[in-house]
């Protein structure tokens, strides 16, 4: 029998409304709070309250692809780090000064980790160097492969950056500072533009099986930006992502965990209006993790590929195998909306990575040998697919290597951070180019010098960003990727 004292249309002296609400701890409120910051209401709403805030801003970035500042050449980038430092003089920089001088002690002033020298014993190439395509590109033996995609590549000769020390030096190629705590190029790429697939992360890092670089995790932080900004790392062998293919049960445990990390947050609104970036972070860390579980499996698995392809990438030899895999699961990334792909050769330490200071022959032999060829695969196979037009792929280290011995005896060179090779192709940029030179040793960048805030001003260019009025809001400073006080594009590398 109703209760005559029962106000009309509710449910034990509730509305079916509040009924909904309170049944369920509001946690029926999220989906709907999901499906409204798809379409930016909630960031608008939060603007409405308190303002522009960076929360804001990062929830509906997050959550909806932005329209760039002007045309983007690019959609994504694909940066292969060289960690450790490859010798541009025994690559891409021809210096024939030093086979002619090679054994002899010369005036050269350097500056590595051994401290500032003013004279020392020149190393000449170990390798020979060749031009080629219609560019005329000279490449040494080192890249046979590559070699044969130098019309697609821009060479920029004369980078520069303030220190060489590795993790100062990686802190700096990666997020524009010496020091950690700021967010790297991956991180300020999708804070700028968005998401394109919410099921994946936008920044994916993707580490050598030795190990990762020396300065950590701060080379694919956030820093003060929320945590859905940082790099996902995937690992370099074996399964990409652990437990992706998980059981009913684990998911259950999965989804129980989420609730329980979400109780007492009644809706994703009042989480906005807290303020609390820490918070958001983790709900959308969570969320993306449930997203991944029917994604993921299907962007990292290679079985479907052919076999065609899987010798161009090298994933057939046990030479190139690993690197190789991680281009082609790169290539498969950027197919799929991600923005943001690293990928590194080398970790750990000495010769488990670039940093030649003993043999050079024999560690540039080995780290060239696993790259080669899956790099030149990636480039013919983006090409091939109509993806390099949209796909800027950069190729570096933190810095480069002296012309002189590091010791008394044996070919190992210092790092070298005054004057180093790195090149892009791809995404807007013109190919079959080179700019800028070193002086005739390749010891110091001369004329046109290109600082590391440069290349990044040009990434974010060609991805249709203006690197001057991309900020984020923190600590009393509009903070930017290429600095306060501005970068901007290297000119002569734009199509």
């Amino acid at each position: 029998m109703t209760d005559p004292h029962q106000p009309k249309d509710s449910f034990c002296g509730r509305t079916r409304r509040e009924f909904l609400w309170q049944a369920g701890g509001g946690f029926t409120s999220l989906a709907l709070a999901d499906l409204l910051a798809g379409d930016g209401f909630l960031g608008r709403q939060a603007v409405a309250f308190d303002g522009v805030t960076p929360l804001a801003t990062s929830l509906a970035k997050r959550t909806l692809a932005q329209l760039p500042h002007h045309v983007a050449r690019a959609k994504s980038v694909i940066f292969l780090f060289m960690y450790g430092g490859p010798s541009h003089i025994d690559t891409f920089d021809y210096k024939p000064e030093l086979f002619t001088h090679d054994g002899k002690t010369v005036e050269v002033k350097t500056k590595g980790r051994g401290g500032d020298k003013s004279e020392g014993r020149i190393v000449g190439p170990k390798w020979k160097f060749a031009q080629h395509g219609q560019s005329g590109a000279w490449v040494s033996d080192l890249f046979p492969h590559l070699a044969t995609c130098v019309d697609d590549i821009a060479f920029v000769k004369s980078m520069y950056a303030e220190s060489p020390i590795h993790g100062s030096a990686m802190l700096m190629m990666n997020s524009g500072r010496l020091l950690g705590g700021s967010p790297c190029m991956g991180s300020w790429v999708n804070y700028g533009l968005g998401s394109v697939n919410r099921n994946l992360p936008g920044f994916v890092v993707m580490l050598d099986s030795t190990g990762g670089p020396i300065s950590g995790a701060k080379n694919w932080s956030s820093g003060f930006m929320p945590a859905m900004y940082q790099g996902c790392v995937l690992r370099g062998q074996g399964d990409p992502i652990l437990d992706l293919a998980t059981p009913a049960s684990r998911s259950e445990q999965v989804q129980r965990r989420v609730l329980d990390e979400l109780k007492g947050w009644n809706t994703r609104h009042a989480l906005l209006r807290s303020g609390n970036p820490e918070l958001e972070g983790r709900i959308e860390s969570y969320e993306l993790a449930y997203r991944m579980q029917s994604t993921a499996p299907e962007a990292v698995d290679l079985s479907g590929e052919s076999k065609e392809t899987h010798e161009l990438y090298g994933t057939d030899e046990a030479r190139t195998e690993e690197f190789g895999r991680k281009c082609l699961l790169a290539r498969r990334l950027v197919e799929r909306g991600v923005r943001f792909v690293q990928v590194y050769s080398g970790g750990s330490h000495n010769d488990a990575n670039w940093d030649a200071h003993d043999d050079l022959k024999k560690n540039h032999d080995y780290h060239a040998g696993r790259t080669d060829k899956p790099i030149a695969g990636l480039l013919k196979d983006l090409k091939r697919r109509g993806l390099l037009d949209e796909t800027l792929v950069v190729w570096g280290g933190e810095f480069g290597r002296q012309p002189t011995a590091e010791y008394a005896v044996g070919t190992g060179r210092d790092h070298n951070s005054w004057g180093f090779t790195m090149w892009l192709a791809g995404g807007g940029i013109k190919g079959g180019i080179s700019v800028g030179e070193t002086d005739e040793l390749g010891s110091i960048g001369v004329g046109r010098r290109f600082h590391v805030k440069e290349l990044h001003a040009t990434i974010l260019n060609r991805m249709g960003i203006d690197p001057n009025a991309l900020t984020y809001f923190y600590g009393g400073l509009d903070h930017k990727l290429v600095g306060v006080e501005g970068s901007e594009p290297i000119g002569d590398l734009l199509a």
